[in-house]
């Protein structure tokens, strides 16, 4: 089981100098990685401060040489591709090969798809998602994409690639433990089951673990990444279960001294 701290770019967390500073502390600490949310409005009441993860991650890849840096998770739908694949390969090769991507579809609860007049519906998400994800992974390998569907590319490559090969690892976020989004996962590199704290019980984490079996043959290669509170270990049955990161989840209104009081303890044994 490998330990992290996910958090949201919110308030007090939401400026870049406090994140960089938490993710050097996290290295020296023994932990393995940082993730962070991706939002562009407030998901809870009020109007928060929010920053944007893709400066927030390149200014921890710079003070981190060892911990995996990633979104958890990016609305590829939201995303103009090319942006993306530009922004992941950048970071990518600034950390030298650390950054894990987590994708999913986002959700309207917040508005961050109707407050810019883009279609929030979920089958037209999970399409976008479906294409985006391909399109992504084929640019990063060099490929000229030309593709028009949910998802419109038409006659792009992007060089260099990225550090990491075959790909950077994808993981999906999802609130499902059966069905398309598990299938989606598993052609991939992860899923992490969404929540907070987490809901996915060691059934859950069976049902995932047994599905994405069936699917790829083994789960060799394969992340089942499960939140679980601020500084407690997880559950021993969790691991038995199949899961192999434990995402140490924080909340907006949590300040950077309560993340840092976790941090610095170390990760669980």
């Amino acid at each position: 089981m490998r330990h992290a701290i996910h958090l949201p770019l919110f308030g007090a967390l939401s400026d870049p100098q406090t994140i960089a500073e938490i993710a050097g502390v996290a290295e020296r600490t023994g932990w393995d990685g940082l993730f962070v949310w991706d939002h562009v409005l407030s998901p809870v009441d009020g109007e928060w401060e929010i920053s944007d993860p893709w400066i927030v991650m390149a200014a921890a890849a710079t003070v981190t040489d060892r911990i995996r840096l990633g979104p958890m998770v990016t609305p590829l739908p939201r995303r103009r591709l090319i942006k993306l694949a530009r922004e992941t390969v950048t970071l990518d090769r600034l950390s030298r090969g650390r950054l894990t991507l987590g994708l999913g579809t986002g959700r309207d609860n917040w508005r961050e798809y109707s407050a810019f007049g883009d279609d929030g519906d979920p089958r037209h998400l999970g399409r976008v998602l479906d294409e985006g994800a391909a399109a992504l992974t084929a640019l990063w390998s060099g490929e000229t994409v030309t593709h028009r569907g949910a998802v419109v590319v038409d006659g792009v490559r992007i060089v260099p690639g990225p550090v990491q090969q075959p790909r950077i690892p994808v993981w999906f976020g999802t609130n499902r433990t059966a069905g398309a989004p598990i299938e989606r996962a598993a052609r991939y590199d992860g899923v992490f089951p969404l929540g907070w704290p987490s809901s996915l019980d060691a059934d859950g984490v069976a049902r995932i673990a047994a599905g994405i079996t069936a699917i790829r043959g083994s789960r060799d290669g394969f992340d089942i990444a499960v939140g679980t509170r601020p500084g407690q270990a997880p559950e021993q049955d969790l691991v038995a279960a199949g899961a192999t990161w434990a995402m140490h989840e924080f909340w907006p209104g949590d300040g950077p001294e309560q993340v840092l009081r976790v941090v610095e303890r170390g990760t669980p044994t």
